[in-house]
């Protein structure tokens, strides 16, 4: 960004172009922000797991498989988008959320998740019609969202937050979504109480963006089938 040279195919490559090059642009020698490293391993992460959590269907169907597995790739890489969003600009675009709900919505019709242990499951992908707990998920784990955010004016809650907690409600269902969002509350106040008291500039009124520990929450309890709560 710095010198606007155009980057050649082998300096594009995930994490190896990052290391080889030292975390530095070749031609202006300019620090890249280690954002990218991160990110690029994060999404590595995920679609390896999403491999390991949804290959038994591959040796049952392929063709449910590359579904299923493009499906939740893609459910994944808009929240890895979010949070990167959230993180620098301390804002949650609402196109992204709304895409994000819109295919967790969609999803609901064709895509139903069977645990048999604590990391694998079998995804039953047929068209059904969604019970009305599975429609009220997103509107139910949402609603206490809308009402920080109304009741402080925005001052304890963003209602992007909301937003976002509207599509996962979707994604996860209601006993899933629970269990993100506790634990994203847990490791919130973790994480705001660490900074306030090792990092200058943040205070108890520290503006800390959420949707991090909500996407973080999610991670845990979709790949770990974590349920805090049976609903």
């Amino acid at each position: 960004m710095s010198c606007q040279n155009k980057l050649c195919w082998y300096e594009l490559i995930p994490l190896f172009s990052f290391l080889v090059l030292k975390g530095r642009c070749r031609n202006c020698k300019t620090k890249i922000s280690s954002q990218y490293i991160l990110v690029e391993f994060a999404t590595g992460l995920i679609f390896c797991l999403l491999f390991l959590k949804f290959q038994d269907i591959l040796f049952i169907s392929t063709s449910i498989f590359a579904i299923t597995y493009a499906y939740y790739a893609i459910m994944f890489s808009l929240l890895i988008v979010i949070v990167v969003y959230d993180l620098r600009h301390k804002i949650i675009p609402n196109t992204l959320s709304l895409f994000f709900g819109v295919l967790a919505f969609v999803g609901l019709f064709f895509f139903h998740l069977n645990y048999f242990d604590n990391f694998s499951s079998y995804s039953i992908f047929y068209w059904q019609i969604p019970s009305m707990l599975e429609f009220l998920s997103g509107i139910l784990i949402s609603l206490p969202f809308c009402l920080f955010w109304l009741i402080s004016r925005g001052a304890w809650m963003g209602l992007g937050d909301a937003k976002l907690v509207l599509g996962l409600g979707y994604f996860l269902g209601l006993s899933l979504v629970f269990s993100a969002v506790v634990l994203a509350f847990w490791i919130g106040a973790i994480m705001g109480l660490g900074l306030v008291v090792f990092k200058k500039g943040y205070g108890m009124k520290s503006e800390i963006p959420f949707a991090p520990y909500l996407v973080l929450g999610t991670f845990i309890v979709f790949f770990f089938n974590l349920h805090l709560f049976v609903i």
